[in-house]
């Protein structure tokens, strides 16, 4: 027997394998396909210990989400548990960040989907693909959210197939010696080049700042809770699943590639993934590797979009934000929140051509902040619910969080030390400047409407 729909509601539409891909989708960005090889330069083979310290962290991350998810599946998702268990501020600062985090990338992403369109159409001026990106991910949004959700699946299915063909060519490189040209290739590269720990320990340390930072967006599967078939049974399924597949894709991907080169070369040499497809002799392997990104890029616009009009949705409906973005349309998508969040994104477009380079990389920056803000209030409120219940209602949690409070308290900790490390970096130093002074402008703001009414 089918669920009866709420009009009023937003619509139960996701199935178990829109959310597992989802998750995945979210996890795996450009990042891994053309940053890679600046981590490695950071860490060089211990970056594997990075990437092994941040899915750890990340997975707790999920679970400690899935744990307040699946007992209470509404739309909004850490916002909306935050104004519940740590108050209306914390859920409207953690709202209106986590907003402005996607949209921000949102606005890297189009004009990276410009960029990649250039590769193939060099005439055609940049904001074109980008406007057409924006109008058709707006589209897929505004109809049901079955749509959106088949759209992010197979946009995670070309990601996925094109890391798992690295890893299979890798391996038949390293095993078989296919295309290695009589040049050694094996496991020995990863300590024969200044060692495992050729920064000592302080290497993987020092990279797990940017590790951390490409798996942004995988908590993106708590804003699902609100409109899965059945959140108490697919969220644990999709959770437990995807933290296999990511420790498998990148940690699989990532050995291969060192595997093959050296990693002293790899910083020179643009992508690792083309490098890799070139040596074997895959014709136009950057022409593949342009899709795939071009991929990856659309399917991060798309669920910027989708994750920002739920949230401003969530916010309304908590008297955070104007009461017309909580309007649902006939398929019962907040038809205003994503058409404001599509209109931000093409202030974007227009960003890149009349503002400086330098001031959009600072604002981006409280991106880089906000995701931070935002996995610190998922185990902070996982904590602070755990804490609510009797000791008979834990004992019956449909999804708990292992080794509670243990594991949440040391995440924690763990994400105080990227913050440190981040200082240490002029790239991301300002972040710890600016995200501070947005959460006091939002708390100005919050203050301000309170005293007002």
């Amino acid at each position: 027997m089918h669920r009866r729909e709420n009009p009023q509601e937003l619509r139960r539409g996701l199935k178990e394998r829109h959310i597992q891909l989802i998750a995945l989708g979210g996890s795996i960005g450009v990042g891994l396909f053309l940053g890679s090889s600046t981590a490695m330069q950071a860490a060089g083979p211990s970056l594997l210990v990075s990437y092994l310290i941040a899915g750890i962290l990340v997975f707790c991350l999920l679970r400690a989400l899935g744990e307040v998810a699946v007992a209470q599946p509404v739309a909004g998702s850490f916002s909306a548990y935050a104004h519940t268990f740590l108050g209306p501020l914390a859920g409207y600062l953690t709202g209106w960040t986590y907003w402005f985090m996607w949209i921000v990338t949102g606005m890297a992403e189009i004009t990276a989907i410009g960029v990649y369109v250039h590769y193939w159409l060099p005439t055609l001026p940049q904001w074109i693909p980008a406007l057409l990106a924006v109008v058709f991910i707006t589209g897929a949004n505004l109809v049901r959210v079955e749509v959106y959700g088949e759209f992010e699946f197979w946009f995670a299915i070309i990601k996925v197939v094109a890391i798992i063909a690295l890893i299979i060519v890798g391996l038949a490189m390293i095993l078989f010696g296919v295309g290695n040209n009589g040049i050694p290739v094996g496991i020995a590269h990863l300590w024969q080049h200044g060692g495992f720990f050729p920064y000592g320990a302080a290497g993987p340390i020092m990279a797990l700042s940017m590790v951390l930072f490409s798996y942004v967006g995988i908590e993106v599967i708590g804003i699902t809770a609100g409109e899965a078939q059945d959140p108490r049974k697919t969220l644990p399924a999709a959770i437990d699943k995807v933290f296999w597949r990511i420790a498998l894709f990148y940690i699989g991907a990532l050995y291969v590639i060192m595997s093959i080169y050296p990693w002293t070369e790899l910083g020179s040499m643009g992508s690792p993934f083309v490098s890799v497809f070139e040596k074997i002799g895959i014709g136009n392997a950057a022409g593949i590797m342009n899709f795939v990104v071009l991929s990856a890029a659309l399917s991060a616009c798309n669920s910027g979009v989708f994750s920002t009009g739920r949230m401003l949705y969530t916010l309304a409906v908590q008297g955070e934000a104007p009461a017309f973005l909580r309007t649902l349309n006939g398929s019962q998508i907040p038809v205003y929140g994503v058409l404001v969040s599509a209109v931000c994104l093409l202030v974007g477009v227009a960003l890149n051509y009349f503002i400086p380079a330098k001031v959009f990389i600072y604002v981006t920056s409280i991106g880089t902040f906000a995701c931070l803000w935002v996995w610190a209030i998922i185990f902070i409120v996982q904590l602070r619910f755990r804490q609510r219940l009797s000791k008979g209602a834990a004992a019956q949690l449909g999804y708990p969080m292992p080794l509670y409070p243990f594991s949440g308290i040391l995440c924690l900790a763990m994400l105080v030390l990227v913050a440190v490390v981040m200082s240490y970096n002029a790239d991301t130093a300002p972040a710890l400047i600016i995200g501070p002074l947005w959460l006091l402008g939002l708390a100005l703001v919050y203050w301000g409407r309170v005293n007002l009414r």
